[in-house]
């Protein structure tokens, strides 16, 4: 009589586990950050593909806030379809820092090029990742919003007309 309860809450137990996912994939920053900042009045509904032009400038204030850099340090090399070179004078050792850029609906990805470390060689958007949001407003201004793995976050506005980028 005493076996009885101990096996029906096993068995209770068992058939309550059926049907849940084992080993479900961790949440990309992507979906973390967009399940919390859901979209304002402010933002479009629809994805934008950016413009060139655009794609340069949001890449290049994203990096700026990114890695803490004025805005004019951040040189813009070059495009390879979507995906946009940059480089800034190394605060350090005054040697150059490259990395790659690319936009997509409205996160910045980077990845650093040449890294020190091979393991730092990759994209950057990971769960342990900070996720960085652009915003485009009127005329020249790009508000960067980065959102860290700690739940702090920083947003700052730039200004980056499309005529600094013409190189």
């Amino acid at each position: 009589m005493m076996r009885a309860p101990p096996l029906l809450m096993g068995l209770t137990l068992a058939l309550a586990a059926c049907g849940e996912r084992a080993n479900a994939p961790a949440p990309t920053p992507a979906e973390k950050v967009s399940a919390v900042n859901p979209a304002s009045d402010a933002e479009a509904s629809v994805p934008v593909v950016l413009t060139a032009a655009n794609l340069r400038r949001v890449c290049k204030a994203g990096l700026a806030a990114i890695h803490g850099q004025d805005l004019s340090a951040i040189e813009i090399d070059g495009l390879e379809g979507q995906v946009v070179n940059a480089s800034w004078r190394a605060p350090v050792d005054g040697g150059r820092r490259r990395a790659q850029c690319r936009v997509e609906d409205d996160l910045i990805t980077w990845k650093p090029v040449e890294a020190n470390n091979p393991e730092q060689d990759r994209w950057m958007n990971q769960s342990t990742d900070p996720v960085t949001r652009y915003m485009l407003h009127g005329g020249d201004k790009i508000m960067i919003s980065t959102k860290l793995p700690d739940g702090t976050t920083a947003t700052e506005t730039y200004s980056v007309a499309a005529e600094q980028e013409a190189r």
